[in-house]
């Protein structure tokens, strides 16, 4: 499983003396030569390069490599400059950097400019704005964890854990109309292979993607993919490849075929093309879009349209600007990959874990000051005639003194509705919970409430 690591670093002050040497005015960066506003200064005092560098490695190191020089810039708040992520973005492209935003901590960023790397870090803060640059001494590679449902299942449980168990507020109306399951069940083990919803678009499991349809427009989610999805420090290369893998291979012909991806915090994935569908003969236009966001959730898109106008007037036109309102609307189709629950699909284990850690570190003596962990466990076990057992560990704590707590329960479910399930007891109390499927290939992730599931074999 992916830990989840958030680092704090405290600096100190020096006396005013040394400050005054090693801090000075400047107004480009000497490692990426893009501008910086007015009022910008470079440190250069032992303990911020130092401090900088251990944050910046801590990241460099899951890539594989090390840093070399770096450099540490304090600029002016956004209030006060107007100097925000944009502007860095816009700064460093113009430049001719390419920017790959680490997908755990989007405060982190690799970039790219012919054969050189460097690892960065952007920090918006009430009263200044910190960004560090260090120079890679090889280009970075990271290992993309395999994707299975263990993986998805944990995905944002690490806030919810406690509230999840507490909370007794839900949805009191179904956001969609489901299409009714014909017994007996189907092939595939679950009761619900189609979500009709009222907006008009019907999605169906498919082996390699969820289909959602309306009219004559297609879009195919995309589960996740190992080898689409690795990781490149190129945003065009990464994009190319992942076309390469899920797309090319179910056309005969492809023209007119444009890639523009955008650099953002929230980078934007975009490619097009004019294709001849394998299956059909049908010539389509087919749009393949992703949205990176900061947690690393997005999802790769297929879209299938008659032509081009067909999209455009569905989805609205290409925009040049990563934060366009029209980028949602296209990113929010991955919520289709949405099915409903029946009682029977229940029956056995389902299990979540999260594990997380923050490291200490003193940044005026470089010594390890500690690392507080958090790791728990919940599992819910459905038997015969509705009964069901729940428990819930979790340990946390520095390291050294570690606290354990655990809860326990058991009793009988009710289905509410395909949507919603209701417990006899959590914690002495009765709850009820929505409850969904998402699916993945070969599998699915039981969403109950806030917290994805995956079954335990």
């Amino acid at each position: 499983m992916k830990n989840v690591f958030n680092f704090l670093v405290f600096f100190f002050l020096v006396a005013p003396l040394y400050a005054q040497k090693k801090l000075v005015p400047v107004s480009q960066s000497a490692l990426t030569g893009i501008s910086l506003p007015n009022g910008s200064k470079k440190d250069s005092r032992m303990l911020s390069v130092g401090s900088a560098k251990m944050l910046l490695e801590i990241e460099s190191k899951k890539a594989n490599t090390s840093l070399a020089a770096t450099e540490v810039l304090l600029l002016p708040s956004v209030s006060a400059s107007g100097f925000n992520a944009d502007s860095l973005v816009k700064n460093l492209t113009d430049k001719g950097w390419a920017i790959t935003i680490v997908d755990a901590d989007n405060k982190y960023a690799w970039l790219q400019k012919n054969s050189d790397y460097l690892m960065m870090y952007f920090s918006m803060n009430t009263k200044e704005t910190g960004l560090y640059f260090a120079k890679a001494n090889a280009a970075p590679v990271q290992n993309t964890p395999a994707n299975n449902t263990e993986i998805i299942a944990t995905a944002n449980t690490a806030n919810d854990q406690q509230q999840q168990t507490t909370d007794t507020k839900i949805e009191t109306t179904a956001p969609e109309i489901i299409q009714q399951p014909t017994p007996p069940v189907t092939h595939s083990g679950f009761a619900f292979t189609t979500t009709n919803f009222d907006d008009g678009w019907t999605s169906t499991v498919q082996e390699d993607w969820v289909e959602a349809t309306k009219g004559n427009i297609k879009v195919l989610i995309h589960y996740p993919n190992k080898n689409a999805d690795a990781y490149s420090s190129d945003l065009m290369e990464g994009l190319k490849h992942a076309w390469n893998v899920l797309v090319a291979p179910k056309y005969s012909s492809a023209t007119n075929m444009e890639f523009k991806p955008l650099y953002s915090w929230q980078s934007i994935e975009f490619a097009e093309a004019d294709m001849v569908e394998k299956i059909s003969g049908r010539n389509v236009h087919v749009v393949f879009f992703k949205k990176n966001y900061s947690g690393g959730n997005g999802k790769f898109l297929e879209f299938i349209t008659p032509d081009k106008n067909s999209f455009e007037k569905e989805f609205g036109p290409y925009s040049n600007e990563a934060l366009a309102a029209s980028w949602d609307k296209m990113a929010a189709m991955a919520n289709y990959n949405k099915f409903a629950v029946a009682a029977s699909d229940l029956n056995g284990k389902w299990t979540s874990n999260f594990t997380g850690m923050t490291q200490y570190v003193n940044a005026y003596t470089g010594a390890d000051a500690g690392a507080n962990t958090h790791a728990s466990n919940e599992n819910f076990e459905f038997g015969a005639g509705n009964t069901y057992k729940w428990d819930l560990g979790v340990a946390s704590g520095f390291v050294g003194n570690i606290k354990f707590q655990s809860v326990k329960s058991a009793g009988k479910f009710t289905s509410v509705n395909n949507w919603q399930v209701k417990f006899s007891d959590i914690e002495g109390k009765p709850k009820t919970y929505n409850v969904q499927f998402v699916c993945i290939k070969g599998a699915r992730v039981l969403w109950i409430g806030e917290t994805g599931f995956g079954k335990k074999e």
